[in-house]
């Protein structure tokens, strides 16, 4: 990759890693298990006792002993019920069976379980066409998880299978990096709310719904603050009333070159937050700083809704990432054959739309930066190294997948 190019265009890896030293791990905190899912771990959890703590029942049927039943078909008296829960010792002896439930713990000498559809169920006495051998449908004491294990490491996301391991192992409260808490806040005069009618030179917004459902994909908390105006003192005062439940700041649209730019206008001179031009294509002006007594990181991304969802997976998904304690760079990509001839600006790093079957990638055929319906028929951006300016078809790339 070229450090610079001639345009004195900032690198797309110095930009993000730039937002990276300046961005930090949110501080750990307590939660209640109900509410740590979509966290990050911040320890590592091992559990305090064998699971399952006790030889149990996997199945329905009857706890036998193995031997007594090797010559099926076989009578032989039921001596008791076991149910689920029961917390009495309880035995078999030889040529004895009990009825036992799933989940219900074994009784000692019982060493396999015979299926209840296997039998003629009785429960006085029970006739047993199969054989069960020996373990048969016996759930072990720890054979999912001994004494000390550890079941989940500090760094793992807790989705909902996490959740039933942590409560398994007895947790009631976890120690959590918590989901950043990202307000959104989109500018511009022309933009209404979907669902009102527009007037002459109006558009729907739409920057802030598909911002804050990615904030939410990437493990974030995202808030739409609503649009404002392109009046810098406006921008300023909604974004002053925001920062109390940020933990970062995304905005759109106000930081391009031209007149009736309010998030340059307002954020430029505080000195915290620098605007500069990226050597991609889209996404070309981006800002990013730190505003507020806390220093909340805030991330000025192009008005454009495609240059705004591109530099929200370059830049403000890693930053994400670490927020939350993750490894954070930027995405990874795989290797695929483009179906279709690609141009690219010289000295600028293209994030094609594209559409990704198996080791194939075909090009969208909308590339506008304002062409949102082409990016949402997209699940792949194709990537054009700076250098290159044209790739014919059968070509080799990488591709970042959505």
């Amino acid at each position: 990759m070229k450090q610079s190019d001639p345009g004195g265009l900032k690198p797309v890896d110095r930009h993000l890693a730039d937002i990276l030293t300046t961005v930090q791990p949110l501080p750990p905190l307590e939660v209640d298990l109900e509410r740590a899912l979509g966290a990050v771990l911040a320890e590592d959890v091992s559990s305090p006792v064998a699971l399952p703590p006790f030889d149990n029942s996997a199945m329905d049927g009857y706890a036998v002993r193995a031997e007594d039943v090797a010559g099926a078909p076989v009578s032989l008296p039921v001596i008791e019920d076991i149910a689920a829960g029961d917390a009495e010792l309880r035995a078999v002896g030889p040529g004895l069976v009990t009825r036992i439930m799933t989940g219900a713990p074994m009784p000692g000498g019982a060493d396999a379980v015979v299926p209840v559809e296997w039998t003629d169920g009785g429960t006085t006495r029970v006739t047993i066409h199969k054989a069960a051998p020996y373990g048969h449908a016996v759930r072990r004491a720890g054979e999912d998880v001994q004494a000390g294990d550890v079941v989940l490491s500090a760094g793992t996301r807790i989705g909902a299978a996490q959740l039933g391991i942590l409560a398994g192992v007895g947790r009631r409260r976890v120690v959590v990096r918590p989901r950043p808490r990202v307000v959104v806040l989109s500018t511009g005069a022309e933009l209404a709310e979907p669902g009102k009618p527009l007037a002459h030179g109006q558009i729907w917004e739409s920057n802030s719904f598909m911002l804050a459902a990615a904030v939410r994909e990437a493990g974030g908390e995202g808030f739409r603050a609503g649009a404002v105006t392109d009046d810098p003192q406006v921008f300023l005062e909604r974004l002053d009333a925001q920062l109390v439940r940020a933990d970062a700041v995304i905005t759109s649209g106000g930081v391009s070159m031209g007149a009736y730019e309010p998030v340059k206008e307002a954020l430029g001179p505080l000195g915290t937050v620098r605007f500069e031009k990226v050597a991609m294509q889209p996404g070309m002006p981006q800002g990013f700083g730190v505003v507020g007594p806390d220093k909340v990181p805030i991330f000025a991304l192009p008005g454009n809704p495609v240059s705004s969802f591109v530099s929200f997976v370059l830049f403000v998904k890693p930053a994400l990432r670490r927020m939350q304690g993750l490894p954070a760079s930027l995405p990874e990509t795989v290797r695929a054959v483009t179906t279709s001839p690609l141009r690219s600006p010289e000295g600028r790093r293209s994030y094609l739309r594209g559409v990704l079957t198996g080791e194939t990638v075909a090009p969208v055929s909308g590339q506008g930066s304002h062409q949102l319906a082409a990016l949402a028929s997209a699940d792949a951006l194709i990537v054009v190294p700076e250098d290159v300016t044209e790739l014919p078809a059968g070509s080799e790339v990488e591709v970042i997948a959505l």
